[in-house]
C-alpha cells in the first residue's frame, strides 16, 4: 500500500478507513453553527453532532466520519494574531474525526486509530506516545496490553488545572453535562527538536505534536461537581489534517506542507514577493482559506458580528500585501489557486467563486478607496500638499499689578477660560479633519 501524503490524499484515505468500519461519511457543516447560538463559528467537528450528545437530536446512524471546516478567528478560540508566526496556528483548519452514538466505545476507537496511523499512513510506531486521564485504567490497559504501546510511552496526565476532572486529559462541552476522559496521541519530531514528553515542564515544546484526541464521553457533569455515568457513552475523535499533512510530508511547519506551498507561491505571485519565507506571505495563504470559506458560508463583511470577523480578517491580508510592496487590489486574485486545491473536497466552494471573488474584490476597492479619502487619513498623492496646521502662539498672561483694579484689562485677563492658552479653548477652533492631514501615509499603515 502507497502511503498517503498528500492533502486531498490524507483527506480521502481518513474517510475511505472509516467508511470500511461501518461510518457514515458525513458532509462539513457551514462554518456558521446552526444549532449553538454560543459559537460564533464552528470550531470542531463535534459541533454538528452536539444535540446527538445532548440527546436532542438523533441521527439515522450511530457511527460517523468526517472532514470539518473549522475556525478560530473570534470569541473564546481566537488564533487571529498569531497565524503567519508560528509553526501550527491557522485562523481556517480542517479537522478529521469519527464519532460514535452509543455504539462502540474505547477499545475500538483507539485500536482504529493505532491501525489508522500504522498501517494506512505507515507512521513509525516508535515515534508514537500516548497520553490517558490518571485514573482510566481502562485505556492505560488498551494501549499497553492489547495495542502493545510501551509502558513508558503511555502518560497518565491528572487533574493538572486546579481541580477536580479539571485535566488536560479530562474534556468537558460546559461546566455541566457530557464529560469523561479522553487520550491523545503525540508524534516524537525527536530529539533535535526542543521539548519535552506531554506532563513534562517542557511540553510547550515542539517535539511532541498532538495529532489525535479521543474523547470519550461517559459521564454526566451535576452543578456540585460530581458525576455519573451516562446510559450510552459516546465518542468524539479529532486530529488536525494539517498536523498529520506535516509529518507524513516529513517537514516541521503546517505552512510547509503541499496546499499552503502552493498558496503561499500564488501570494508570492500576486505580490511581486521573492521572499518565501516571508511571514506575511504565510498570512495572506492562510486568510484567503477562511474568507473564502466564511462567504461561501454567507458572511460577508460588516461592521458588526460575523461580518466584522471577517472583515478584519481580509484587512489583515491586504494590510501585509501592502507590507510587501502591493498598493492595490491583490487578494481575490488567489481564488483560482485555492479552488483548484480545494474545490474538490468542497464543492460549495467551487460553485461560488465567481461570488466569492466579487466579494473579495469589493471589499479590496472599498477599503483602498477609503484608505485614500481625504477624509480618512490622506494618503492620496493629491492630498499630499496638505501641511500640519500651525498653532497661534500662547501669550503669557499680563502682570495683574500693572493696570487698576476697574480696568477693564484687568477683568479680561483675570477670565478663568483665559487662564489657558486661546488654541486649547473653544474660542479658536481647528480646521474639520486637520489631524488625519499631517501624514501622507495611510492611518491603518501608522
Amino acid at each position: 500500500m502507497t502511503r498517503p501524503a498528500s492533502v486531498a490524499d490524507i483527506r480521502k484515505s481518513f474517510l475511505d478507513f472509516f467508511a470500511s468500519k461501518g461510518h457514515t461519511v458525513v458532509a462539513s457543516s457551514p462554518l456558521v453553527p446552526g444549532n449553538d447560538p454560543t459559537l460564533m463559528f464552528t470550531n470542531s467537528g463535534m459541533v454538528q453532532f452536539k444535540d446527538v450528545f445532548l440527546g436532542t437530536d438523533k441521527r439515522n446512524y450511530v457511527r460517523a466520519a468526517s472532514v470539518q471546516a473549522c475556525l478560530r478567528a473570534g470569541g473564546k478560540h481566537n488564533d487571529l494574531e498569531n497565524v503567519g508566526y508560528t509553526a501550527r496556528h491557522h485562523t481556517f483548519f480542517e479537522m478529521l474525526g469519527n464519532w460514535s452514538f452509543g455504539d462502540y466505545f474505547k477499545r475500538e476507537s483507539l485500536k482504529w486509530a493505532w491501525e489508522l496511523l500504522t498501517e494506512v499512513y505507515q507512521l513509525p510506531k516508535d515515534k508514537l506516545l500516548a497520553t490517558v486521564y490518571a485514573e482510566d485504567d481502562e485505556a492505560y490497559d488498551i494501549w499497553t496490553k492489547e495495542i502493545g504501546l510501551p509502558p513508558e510511552r503511555v502518560i497518565r496526565i491528572g487533574d493538572n488545572k486546579g481541580g477536580r476532572y479539571k485535566s488536560d486529559n479530562f474534556w468537558m462541552m460546559a461546566d455541566t453535562g457530557p464529560c469523561g476522559p479522553c487520550s491523545e496521541i503525540f508524534y516524537d519530531h525527536g530529539p533535535h527538536i526542543p521539548g519535552g514528553p506531554p506532563g513534562s515542564p517542557d511540553e510547550d515544546g515542539d517535539r511532541f505534536i498532538e495529532i489525535w484526541n479521543n474523547v470519550f464521553m461517559q459521564f454526566n457533569m451535576h452543578e456540585d461537581g460530581s458525576v455519573t455515568p451516562l446510559p450510552a457513552p459516546c465518542v468524539d475523535t479529532g486530529m488536525g489534517l494539517e498536523r498529520l499533512a506535516a509529518i507524513l510530508q516529513h517537514v516541521h511547519s503546517n505552512y510547509e506542507i503541499d496546499i499552503f506551498d502552493a498558496l503561499i507561491k500564488a501570494a508570492a505571485r500576486e505580490t511581486g514577493t521573492t521572499d518565501l519565507t516571508n511571514p506575511s506571505l504565510k498570512v495572506i495563504a492562510d486568510h484567503i482559506r477562511a474568507t473564502a470559506f466564511l462567504i461561501s458560508d454567507g458572511v460577508i463583511p460588516s461592521n458588526e458580528g460575523r461580518g466584522y470577523v471577517q472583515r478584519r480578517i481580509v484587512r489583515r491580508a491586504i494590510r501585509h500585501g501592502y507590507k510587501l510592496g502591493q498598493k492595490g487590489p491583490f487578494f481575490h486574485r488567489l481564488m483560482p489557486d485555492l479552488v483548484r486545491l480545494m474545490g474538490e473536497a468542497y464543492p460549495n466552494l467551487a460553485k461560488q467563486e465567481q461570488r466569492i471573488t466579487e466579494v473579495l474584490k469589493a471589499e479590496e476597492e472599498r477599503f483602498y478607496e477609503r484608505s485614500t479619502s481625504p477624509t480618512t487619513c490622506a494618503a492620496s498623492a493629491m492630498w499630499a500638499w496638505t501641511k500640519p496646521v500651525s498653532m497661534p502662539p500662547w501669550r503669557p498672561r499680563r502682570p495683574r499689578a500693572a493696570r487698576p483694579a476697574s480696568s477693564r484689562w484687568t477683568r479680561r485677563w483675570n477670565t478663568p477660560a483665559l487662564a489657558t492658552p486661546l488654541w486649547a479653548t473653544k474660542s479658536w477652533k481647528r480646521p474639520p479633519g486637520w489631524w488625519r492631514c499631517t501624514s501622507t501615509a495611510p492611518r491603518w499603515q501608522n
